[in-house]
């Protein structure tokens, strides 16, 4: 094969067909018996088939060999099989009276036990609903603050417990005049708190100041003494 590319690139380089630095190149690789690439093989096959007459490499193919499925066989049941089937199948015997009877006071005995039970379900499920709404049960009113004494300017930090749902939290002054007042929304654990700065309109004079705390049914107060 390479005797007749050199050849076919002598060819050509004489007729001046082709790239001539390509040829020049693949002629002096198949002098020093250098690796040709298949391009450059490809590009020599198809200016020898234009320029020089070469009949082209037709690839003789393969005879392909026929696989033979054979046809497949359905095994028939002999007649004899067929009929023993039919003897073995038993034909189902009806229901006695008395069967029926016993079904049926089954069926009513389930029924009681169903009822019976989603009672009590429902009254389980009752008190349950009872446990959410207070899940704390009763917790006494509770009210405290966090220093006894303040001074005009300081953040006064009120705190309780209460088993209500929002109390009314007021403080009074020395004289009893109202210097604060506000409704505060109890935590799910009961408790509750809030921040009141000690300062403005009734908080002038020094002297005991009253807090209290009341819900729906309860009262409760404690004291802090005030300086200006």
């Amino acid at each position: 094969m390479t005797d007749t590319l050199i050849d076919d690139v002598r060819e050509l380089l004489d007729k001046e067909k082709g790239d001539e630095l390509i040829l020049k190149q693949i002629f002096r690789a198949c002098q020093n018996n250098e690796v040709i690439s298949n391009y450059e093989r490809n590009y020599v096959k198809k200016l020898a088939e234009k320029y020089l007459g070469r009949a082209p490499h037709i690839e003789e193919k393969q005879n392909e060999e026929k696989i033979i499925i054979p046809d497949p066989t359905i095994s028939k049941t002999p007649t004899i099989q067929k009929f023993e089937t039919l003897q073995s199948t038993q034909i189902p015997k009806p229901e006695s009276k008395h069967t029926k009877l016993l079904v049926g006071i089954s069926g009513m005995i389930l029924a009681i036990i169903v009822i019976v039970g989603l009672s009590f379900s429902g009254t389980f499920n009752a008190g349950n609903d009872n446990n959410i709404k207070n899940p704390l049960g009763s917790i006494p009113l509770s009210i405290q603050t966090d220093l006894p004494t303040y001074q005009k300017g300081d953040i006064i930090s009120v705190n309780g417990r209460s088993s209500s749902e929002k109390i009314n939290l007021s403080i009074e002054n020395q004289e009893g005049l109202l210097v604060w007042s506000e409704q505060i929304t109890v935590k799910n654990d009961g408790t509750f708190s809030t921040l009141i700065i000690a300062g403005g309109s009734g908080w002038e004079k020094s002297g005991t100041f009253i807090v209290t705390v009341e819900n729906d049914s309860e009262k409760e107060s404690s004291t802090f003494s005030f300086t200006v």
